[in-house]
Protein backbone atom coordinates (compact mmCIF):
# COMPACT_ATOMS: atom_id res chain seq x y z
CA UNK A 1 0.00 0.00 0.00
CA UNK A 2 1.32 3.24 -0.73
CA UNK A 3 2.01 5.39 1.62
CA UNK A 4 0.52 8.74 2.59
CA UNK A 5 2.37 12.00 1.67
CA UNK A 6 4.05 14.18 4.53
CA UNK A 7 2.16 16.84 5.13
CA UNK A 8 4.44 20.23 5.42
CA UNK A 9 4.04 22.68 7.81
CA UNK A 10 4.44 25.99 7.28
CA UNK A 11 7.88 27.91 8.21
CA UNK A 12 8.97 27.34 11.86
CA UNK A 13 8.61 30.54 14.11
CA UNK A 14 11.76 33.04 14.82
CA UNK A 15 12.08 33.44 18.56
CA UNK A 16 12.99 36.73 19.97
CA UNK A 17 16.56 38.36 20.25
CA UNK A 18 18.69 38.24 23.32
CA UNK A 19 22.52 38.13 24.32
CA UNK A 20 23.46 35.03 25.82
CA UNK A 21 26.36 36.44 26.99
CA UNK A 22 24.93 36.51 30.36
CA UNK A 23 23.89 32.60 30.31
CA UNK A 24 27.22 31.21 30.66
CA UNK A 25 27.03 32.61 34.32
CA UNK A 26 23.24 31.41 34.91
CA UNK A 27 22.52 28.81 37.59
CA UNK A 28 19.30 28.57 36.32
CA UNK A 29 18.54 27.22 32.59
CA UNK A 30 16.22 28.75 30.64
CA UNK A 31 13.27 26.43 29.92
CA UNK A 32 13.83 26.68 25.69
CA UNK A 33 17.17 25.10 26.27
CA UNK A 34 16.29 22.43 28.53
CA UNK A 35 16.07 18.97 26.07
CA UNK A 36 13.70 16.11 26.84
CA UNK A 37 14.90 13.32 29.14
CA UNK A 38 15.49 11.09 26.08
CA UNK A 39 18.13 13.52 24.43
CA UNK A 40 19.61 15.04 26.99
CA UNK A 41 23.46 14.46 27.30
CA UNK A 42 25.36 10.85 28.38
CA UNK A 43 25.72 11.39 32.70
CA UNK A 44 29.69 10.31 31.74
CA UNK A 45 31.64 10.80 28.73
CA UNK A 46 30.80 8.37 26.01
CA UNK A 47 33.51 6.35 24.95
CA UNK A 48 35.46 6.81 21.92
CA UNK A 49 35.04 6.24 18.32
CA UNK A 50 37.22 4.70 16.20
CA UNK A 51 37.88 7.15 13.84
CA UNK A 52 40.29 5.81 10.89
CA UNK A 53 43.15 8.69 10.19
CA UNK A 54 43.44 8.79 6.37
CA UNK A 55 46.24 10.11 4.68
CA UNK A 56 44.93 12.33 1.86
CA UNK A 57 48.97 13.30 0.91
CA UNK A 58 50.14 9.20 0.27
CA UNK A 59 46.85 9.17 -1.87
CA UNK A 60 47.01 12.13 -3.99
CA UNK A 61 50.52 11.28 -4.34
CA UNK A 62 49.56 7.94 -6.35
CA UNK A 63 51.54 5.72 -4.78
CA UNK A 64 50.17 2.15 -4.68
CA UNK A 65 50.06 0.83 -1.36
CA UNK A 66 48.86 4.89 -0.13
CA UNK A 67 46.17 4.61 -2.74
CA UNK A 68 44.49 1.04 -1.42
CA UNK A 69 44.91 2.05 2.69
CA UNK A 70 43.19 5.46 1.78
CA UNK A 71 40.09 3.99 -0.63
CA UNK A 72 40.10 1.18 2.11
CA UNK A 73 39.55 2.89 5.03
CA UNK A 74 37.57 5.84 3.56
CA UNK A 75 34.99 2.60 2.04
CA UNK A 76 34.79 1.14 5.11
CA UNK A 77 34.13 4.60 7.30
CA UNK A 78 31.55 5.76 5.16
CA UNK A 79 29.39 2.39 5.14
CA UNK A 80 29.63 2.35 8.40
CA UNK A 81 29.10 5.87 10.44
CA UNK A 82 30.32 8.15 7.42
CA UNK A 83 33.10 10.12 9.85
CA UNK A 84 36.64 9.66 8.98
CA UNK A 85 40.23 11.87 9.60
CA UNK A 86 41.64 13.73 7.69
CA UNK A 87 45.69 13.96 7.65
CA UNK A 88 48.57 14.71 5.95
CA UNK A 89 46.57 17.22 4.48
CA UNK A 90 48.82 20.10 3.54
CA UNK A 91 46.71 23.18 4.94
CA UNK A 92 49.08 25.30 6.56
CA UNK A 93 48.97 25.39 10.41
CA UNK A 94 49.88 29.24 10.68
CA UNK A 95 46.54 29.27 8.28
CA UNK A 96 44.38 27.14 10.65
CA UNK A 97 46.06 29.09 13.77
CA UNK A 98 45.07 32.76 12.11
CA UNK A 99 41.32 31.45 11.41
CA UNK A 100 41.04 30.19 15.14
CA UNK A 101 42.30 34.11 16.13
CA UNK A 102 39.87 35.67 14.00
CA UNK A 103 37.12 33.06 15.26
CA UNK A 104 38.48 34.19 18.87
CA UNK A 105 37.95 37.95 17.94
CA UNK A 106 34.64 37.91 15.89
CA UNK A 107 32.65 35.81 19.32
CA UNK A 108 34.75 38.48 22.06
CA UNK A 109 32.85 41.54 20.71
CA UNK A 110 29.93 42.75 22.41
CA UNK A 111 26.57 41.97 21.18
CA UNK A 112 25.97 45.27 19.45
CA UNK A 113 28.36 44.72 17.13
CA UNK A 114 27.90 41.15 16.57
CA UNK A 115 24.21 42.12 15.49
CA UNK A 116 25.71 43.75 12.28
CA UNK A 117 26.16 40.77 10.68
CA UNK A 118 22.29 39.55 11.99
CA UNK A 119 21.16 36.09 10.38
CA UNK A 120 17.73 37.29 8.46
CA UNK A 121 14.85 35.65 8.30
CA UNK A 122 15.21 32.69 6.12
CA UNK A 123 18.56 32.78 5.00
CA UNK A 124 21.52 30.30 6.13
CA UNK A 125 24.22 32.92 6.72
CA UNK A 126 25.11 35.58 8.99
CA UNK A 127 25.40 35.47 13.03
CA UNK A 128 22.70 33.92 15.07
CA UNK A 129 22.49 33.87 18.91
CA UNK A 130 21.38 31.26 20.69
CA UNK A 131 17.94 32.86 20.73
CA UNK A 132 17.93 33.62 17.09
CA UNK A 133 16.31 30.95 15.38
CA UNK A 134 13.50 29.43 13.99
CA UNK A 135 12.94 27.03 16.76
CA UNK A 136 11.34 27.81 19.95
CA UNK A 137 12.25 24.56 22.39
CA UNK A 138 15.51 22.77 22.41
CA UNK A 139 17.66 26.07 21.84
CA UNK A 140 21.24 25.10 20.63
CA UNK A 141 24.11 26.36 23.56
CA UNK A 142 26.07 28.47 21.05
CA UNK A 143 26.70 31.43 18.73
CA UNK A 144 27.25 31.04 14.78
CA UNK A 145 28.67 32.87 12.52
CA UNK A 146 27.98 31.32 8.86
CA UNK A 147 28.79 32.84 5.07
CA UNK A 148 29.11 31.60 1.83
CA UNK A 149 32.26 30.84 -0.59
CA UNK A 150 31.54 30.45 -3.96
CA UNK A 151 34.55 28.42 -6.02
CA UNK A 152 35.78 30.67 -9.17
CA UNK A 153 38.44 32.56 -10.58
CA UNK A 154 36.82 35.30 -11.19
CA UNK A 155 37.37 38.79 -9.35
CA UNK A 156 33.85 39.09 -7.88
CA UNK A 157 34.33 35.44 -6.07
CA UNK A 158 37.92 35.90 -5.13
CA UNK A 159 36.78 38.33 -2.69
CA UNK A 160 33.44 37.65 -1.80
CA UNK A 161 34.38 36.57 1.65
CA UNK A 162 36.28 39.54 2.41
CA UNK A 163 33.51 41.73 0.94
CA UNK A 164 30.83 40.37 2.57
CA UNK A 165 32.74 40.90 6.06
CA UNK A 166 33.51 44.56 5.36
CA UNK A 167 30.21 44.85 4.41
CA UNK A 168 28.44 43.72 7.21
CA UNK A 169 30.79 44.77 9.96
CA UNK A 170 33.27 47.41 8.67
CA UNK A 171 36.94 47.90 8.32
CA UNK A 172 38.01 46.69 11.79
CA UNK A 173 37.22 43.53 10.07
CA UNK A 174 39.18 43.72 6.92
CA UNK A 175 41.77 41.65 8.66
CA UNK A 176 39.39 38.62 9.89
CA UNK A 177 37.66 38.75 5.77
CA UNK A 178 40.97 37.95 4.34
CA UNK A 179 41.96 35.05 6.53
CA UNK A 180 38.45 33.32 5.88
CA UNK A 181 38.94 33.81 2.49
CA UNK A 182 42.00 32.24 1.80
CA UNK A 183 40.64 29.81 4.53
CA UNK A 184 37.82 28.68 2.38
CA UNK A 185 39.87 28.94 -0.69
CA UNK A 186 41.89 26.07 0.72
CA UNK A 187 39.18 23.98 2.48
CA UNK A 188 37.65 24.06 -1.03
CA UNK A 189 40.78 22.80 -2.69
CA UNK A 190 40.92 20.09 -0.31
CA UNK A 191 37.17 18.69 -0.40
CA UNK A 192 38.55 18.41 -3.96
CA UNK A 193 40.84 15.72 -3.21
CA UNK A 194 38.80 14.03 -0.88
CA UNK A 195 36.32 14.11 -3.72
CA UNK A 196 39.27 12.29 -5.16
CA UNK A 197 39.50 9.70 -2.37
CA UNK A 198 35.40 9.28 -2.47
CA UNK A 199 35.48 8.54 -6.02
CA UNK A 200 37.88 5.80 -6.15
CA UNK A 201 36.69 4.14 -2.74
CA UNK A 202 33.14 4.07 -5.02
CA UNK A 203 34.65 2.40 -7.90
CA UNK A 204 33.59 5.54 -10.14
CA UNK A 205 36.83 6.98 -10.56
CA UNK A 206 39.26 9.67 -9.40
CA UNK A 207 37.64 12.45 -11.32
CA UNK A 208 33.41 11.88 -11.27
CA UNK A 209 32.86 13.40 -8.10
CA UNK A 210 35.79 16.16 -8.11
CA UNK A 211 34.68 17.35 -11.45
CA UNK A 212 30.95 17.41 -10.22
CA UNK A 213 31.75 19.96 -7.18
CA UNK A 214 34.18 21.94 -9.11
CA UNK A 215 33.17 25.41 -8.71
CA UNK A 216 31.03 25.00 -5.77
CA UNK A 217 28.93 26.96 -3.61
CA UNK A 218 29.80 26.38 -0.12
CA UNK A 219 29.00 27.72 3.40
CA UNK A 220 31.50 27.73 6.43
CA UNK A 221 29.96 27.91 9.40
CA UNK A 222 31.92 29.41 12.50
CA UNK A 223 31.09 27.82 16.15
CA UNK A 224 31.08 29.12 19.69
CA UNK A 225 30.00 27.15 22.38
CA UNK A 226 30.16 29.23 26.09
CA UNK A 227 30.14 27.25 29.05
CA UNK A 228 26.90 26.34 30.46
CA UNK A 229 26.66 25.59 34.34
CA UNK A 230 24.23 22.91 34.03
CA UNK A 231 25.71 21.13 30.87
CA UNK A 232 23.49 17.84 31.17
CA UNK A 233 19.95 19.87 30.79
CA UNK A 234 21.34 21.11 26.99
CA UNK A 235 23.11 20.96 23.90
CA UNK A 236 25.32 22.78 21.84
CA UNK A 237 23.89 21.34 18.66
CA UNK A 238 21.23 18.99 18.57
CA UNK A 239 21.33 15.81 17.31
CA UNK A 240 21.17 15.85 13.21
CA UNK A 241 22.57 15.09 9.95
CA UNK A 242 24.12 17.57 7.60
CA UNK A 243 21.66 18.09 4.72
CA UNK A 244 24.80 19.29 2.91
CA UNK A 245 27.39 17.21 0.63
CA UNK A 246 30.57 16.64 3.03
CA UNK A 247 31.17 18.44 6.07
CA UNK A 248 34.85 19.37 6.98
CA UNK A 249 35.50 20.43 10.66
CA UNK A 250 38.39 21.84 12.63
CA UNK A 251 37.89 21.54 16.14
CA UNK A 252 40.42 23.66 18.75
CA UNK A 253 41.86 21.23 22.11
CA UNK A 254 38.10 21.26 23.85
CA UNK A 255 36.12 17.96 22.69
CA UNK A 256 32.71 17.73 22.14
CA UNK A 257 31.58 16.02 19.29
CA UNK A 258 29.30 12.84 19.95
CA UNK A 259 28.35 10.71 16.79
CA UNK A 260 25.63 8.14 17.17
CA UNK A 261 26.34 4.48 16.48
CA UNK A 262 25.32 1.25 16.62
CA UNK A 263 22.25 2.75 18.92
CA UNK A 264 25.11 4.43 21.13
CA UNK A 265 26.33 8.06 21.47
CA UNK A 266 30.63 7.77 20.90
CA UNK A 267 32.76 10.96 21.00
CA UNK A 268 35.33 11.84 18.73
CA UNK A 269 38.72 13.20 19.82
CA UNK A 270 40.17 16.47 19.27
CA UNK A 271 42.82 16.50 17.53
CA UNK A 272 44.28 19.97 16.26
CA UNK A 273 46.42 18.09 13.25
CA UNK A 274 43.84 16.53 11.38
CA UNK A 275 39.92 17.28 10.24
CA UNK A 276 37.07 15.20 11.05
CA UNK A 277 35.39 14.88 7.96
CA UNK A 278 31.37 13.37 7.58
CA UNK A 279 29.24 12.63 4.75
CA UNK A 280 26.23 14.96 4.78
CA UNK A 281 22.55 13.74 3.08
CA UNK A 282 23.27 15.72 -0.32
CA UNK A 283 26.36 13.40 -0.57
CA UNK A 284 24.41 9.83 0.98
CA UNK A 285 22.22 10.39 -2.47
CA UNK A 286 24.93 10.64 -5.04
CA UNK A 287 26.22 7.95 -3.70
CA UNK A 288 22.80 5.85 -4.05
CA UNK A 289 22.77 5.53 -0.49
CA UNK A 290 26.09 3.14 -0.16
CA UNK A 291 27.87 5.98 2.03
CA UNK A 292 26.27 7.22 5.47
CA UNK A 293 25.27 10.46 6.62
CA UNK A 294 25.09 10.02 10.40
CA UNK A 295 23.54 11.11 13.30
CA UNK A 296 25.66 13.62 15.54
CA UNK A 297 25.60 16.37 17.97
CA UNK A 298 27.94 18.74 19.97
CA UNK A 299 28.07 18.50 24.04
CA UNK A 300 28.93 21.39 26.11
CA UNK A 301 30.71 21.65 29.63
CA UNK A 302 30.67 24.31 32.56
CA UNK A 303 33.82 25.51 32.65
CA UNK A 304 35.35 26.03 28.89
CA UNK A 305 34.09 27.35 25.74
CA UNK A 306 35.00 25.31 22.59
CA UNK A 307 35.08 26.32 19.17
CA UNK A 308 34.79 25.15 15.55
CA UNK A 309 35.13 26.07 12.24
CA UNK A 310 33.27 23.73 9.83
CA UNK A 311 33.43 24.33 5.97
CA UNK A 312 30.33 22.80 4.33
CA UNK A 313 30.62 21.77 0.48
CA UNK A 314 27.85 21.94 -1.67
CA UNK A 315 27.11 21.72 -5.16
CA UNK A 316 26.87 24.73 -7.47
CA UNK A 317 23.06 25.39 -7.58
CA UNK A 318 21.67 24.15 -11.46
CA UNK A 319 24.17 20.49 -10.64
CA UNK A 320 21.39 17.80 -10.38
CA UNK A 321 22.20 15.59 -7.75
CA UNK A 322 22.08 11.88 -9.25
CA UNK A 323 23.95 9.06 -8.54
CA UNK A 324 26.89 7.69 -11.39
CA UNK A 325 25.10 5.23 -13.37
CA UNK A 326 27.78 2.40 -11.75
CA UNK A 327 26.02 3.18 -8.35
CA UNK A 328 22.18 4.14 -9.48
CA UNK A 329 20.68 0.46 -9.65
CA UNK A 330 17.86 0.60 -8.32
CA UNK A 331 17.47 3.82 -7.38
CA UNK A 332 17.00 5.30 -3.86
CA UNK A 333 16.70 9.08 -3.64
CA UNK A 334 14.95 11.07 -6.74
CA UNK A 335 16.49 13.50 -8.90
CA UNK A 336 16.68 17.03 -6.98
CA UNK A 337 19.14 20.26 -6.43
CA UNK A 338 20.73 21.48 -3.66
CA UNK A 339 18.61 24.69 -3.35
CA UNK A 340 15.52 22.79 -2.91
CA UNK A 341 17.07 20.39 0.12
CA UNK A 342 18.38 23.78 1.30
CA UNK A 343 15.05 25.67 1.17
CA UNK A 344 13.18 22.38 2.83
CA UNK A 345 16.09 22.29 5.66
CA UNK A 346 15.92 26.50 6.27
CA UNK A 347 11.80 27.04 5.81
CA UNK A 348 9.87 23.65 7.06
CA UNK A 349 11.91 20.73 8.28
CA UNK A 350 14.26 20.33 11.30
CA UNK A 351 17.20 18.46 9.87
CA UNK A 352 17.40 14.46 11.87
CA UNK A 353 17.92 11.13 10.35
CA UNK A 354 14.80 11.37 8.26
CA UNK A 355 15.57 14.57 6.22
CA UNK A 356 16.13 12.77 2.85
CA UNK A 357 13.59 10.48 3.00
CA UNK A 358 11.25 13.51 4.36
CA UNK A 359 12.56 15.30 1.64
CA UNK A 360 11.75 12.51 -0.72
CA UNK A 361 7.98 12.52 0.23
CA UNK A 362 7.93 16.27 0.15
CA UNK A 363 9.32 16.37 -4.00
CA UNK A 364 6.81 13.57 -4.52
CA UNK A 365 3.97 15.88 -2.98
CA UNK A 366 4.87 18.92 -4.85
CA UNK A 367 5.10 16.53 -8.34
CA UNK A 368 1.84 15.38 -8.27
CA UNK A 369 0.92 18.77 -7.37
CA UNK A 370 2.07 20.85 -10.18
CA UNK A 371 0.57 17.61 -12.63
CA UNK A 372 -2.78 18.17 -11.21
CA UNK A 373 -1.98 22.13 -11.97
CA UNK A 374 -1.36 21.32 -15.37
Amino acid sequence: MMQPLLTIPPPLPTTSLFDTSFLKHEDNIPSQFIWPDDEKPCSETPPELEVPPIDLGGFLSGDPVAVSKATTLANEACKKHGFFLIVNHDIDFELLAKAHEAMDYFFSQPFSQKQKALRKQGDHCGYASSFLGRFATKLPWKETLSFRYYDDDDDKSSKMVQNYISNLMGTDFQEFGRVYQEYCKAMSKLSLGIMELLGMSLGVGRNYFREFFKGNDSIIRLNYYPPCQKPELTLGTGPHCDPTSLTILHQDHVGGLEVFVDQKWYSIRPNQKAFVVNIGDTFMALSNGKYKSCLHRAVVNSKTPRKSVAFFLCPRGNKVIRPPIELGHPRVYPDFTWPLLLEFTQKHYRADTKTLDSFTKWLQKRSTEDERVK
